[in-house]
């Protein structure tokens, strides 16, 4: 027999495990041209949550009673297909299945000696290409410039941060705890970091971390943290919107202070994006990350969760910040 994870209920708030559902079937066999796979690792992300919600957005949403789909490593384990053979890896937006079929299309073979193949869903995969895109086409950082990078210690926060030091930039990062702190000053070597759990005054405390304010904004959280930020930036700055997992979960459109005349006031761009919307230029983009990992330019954290069976409570762990890194379930 074969699992799935289906979409049960569209959530209302917070999604609960009572929206997922498991469902046996039977193991597939492929057929002529196509490929049976076995998911080796599964991506859980945020933006997932989007997805789950019955609305006209930038990818459709879920359909319920079918399975979900995320980003997924899986191995080959029997080919009727002349560009895949048994053994190899590949990455693709993939059911939440234990085994599935695929004619091929929209899937990349994933070399397991040039990385760990957890590495190719994050650093190497969708969030280090976020990273990469968002900063330097909509932040074009600046030598001697400040980054502040909300949600630091995340997948996606945690590269843009580096990143900027790449780039020879002042870097701070915003996180929700002091382990998370030390990772980001130590590891991933931010210049400054700030709890927001333990800060009662945000605008003061970036005020205080960034003296000389903020040139590039990447958001990935959103909320009353945006607002604090956006009254430290500087004329000519970037506020790159990347995620607002603040707000996700959120009943009713959440209202906060106007931004209109900091934008006119001090000529800032502000840009939203996603990662698909430079999908030709993938390959260029893991070509750069993949040299800097070498180069020990870039480090990476992961939490690994092990079990299909785990794979809808590591996503709900997100939205309570439970996660280092990008969170990656292993089968």
């Amino acid at each position: 027999m074969n699992r799935a994870i289906h979409l049960q209920n569209r959530p209302t708030g917070r999604p609960a495990l009572s929206d997922f559902k498991f469902v046996e079937e039977e193991k597939p066999a492929p057929g002529e041209g196509q490929i049976l796979l076995e998911t080796k690792y599964i991506s859980v992300d945020p933006y997932l949550r989007g997805r789950m919600i019955d609305a006209k957005s930038y990818i459709p949403p879920f359909e319920l009673h079918k399975p979900i789909t995320s980003g997924i490593i899986a191995e080959v384990k029997e080919s009727k297909h002349p560009d895949f053979k048994e053994g190899d890896f590949v990455n693709g937006m993939l059911a939440w299945k234990e085994f599935q079929v695929s004619d091929g299309k929209r899937l990349t073979k994933v070399d397991p000696d040039q990385a760990p193949l957890s590495a190719y869903l994050g650093i190497l995969g969708m969030t280090g290409l976020t990273a990469y895109f968002g900063l330097t086409d909509i932040g074009k950082p600046k030598s001697g410039e400040t980054i502040l990078v909300t949600g630091a210690a995340g997948a996606v926060g945690s590269v843009v941060g580096q990143l900027g030091k790449i780039f020879e930039c002042k870097v701070v990062g915003i996180a929700g705890s002091d382990d998370k702190i030390d990772l980001i000053t130590s590891d991933f070597g931010f210049d400054a970091g700030i709890n927001y759990k333990t800060t009662d005054d945000m605008k003061a405390a970036v005020a205080e971390a960034c003296p000389g304010g903020v040139d590039v904004f990447f958001d990935n959280v959103g909320g009353s943290i945006f607002d604090a930020v956006m009254a430290n930036t500087n004329r000519g700055a970037r506020v790159v919107l990347c995620g607002a997992i603040a707000d996700y979960n959120k009943t009713e459109t959440p209202t906060g202070p106007r931004v209109n005349s900091t934008l006119i006031k001090n000529s800032i761009l502000m840009q939203g994006f996603t990662v698909g919307n430079y999908q030709s230029e993938f390959q260029k983009g893991i070509q750069k990350l993949a040299g800097w990992l070498k180069e020990d330019k870039l480090n990476y954290e992961e939490t690994i969760v092990e079990g299909f069976e785990h794979t809808p409570q590591a996503f709900l762990d997100l939205f309570d910040g439970k996660n280092t890194g990008k969170m990656v379930v292993k089968i």
